[in-house]
């Protein structure tokens, strides 16, 4: 039966070996979650400019497009009725 002491011994050898390679591994992991969460984002406005660009090609409009044509209506709207006013 092996002693405590050789066991604490074998114990401490091991992390000894493996501690810079738990730490190189842990590095590693960290880079590639951080690569794969900027190639997400990079992904998804790709993904959402090809949509637009397609939408402008078939004769669509954007919400923003949109919501900028209507806030030019209400203007107009608003300057008819002060001028009918006068």
């Amino acid at each position: 039966m092996a002693e405590p002491a050789d066991e604490r011994d074998t114990l401490e050898r091991l992390i000894a070996i493996l501690g810079p390679r738990l730490d190189e591994l842990r590095s590693l992991g960290e880079e590639l979650t951080s690569r794969w969460r900027g190639d997400a984002i990079r992904v998804g406005e790709g993904s959402r400019r090809r949509v637009q660009d397609l939408a402008r090609e078939v004769g669509l409009v954007t919400r923003e497009e949109w919501d900028e044509l209507e806030l030019r209506v209400a203007q107009l709207e608003h300057r008819l009725r002060l001028l009918e006013r006068d």
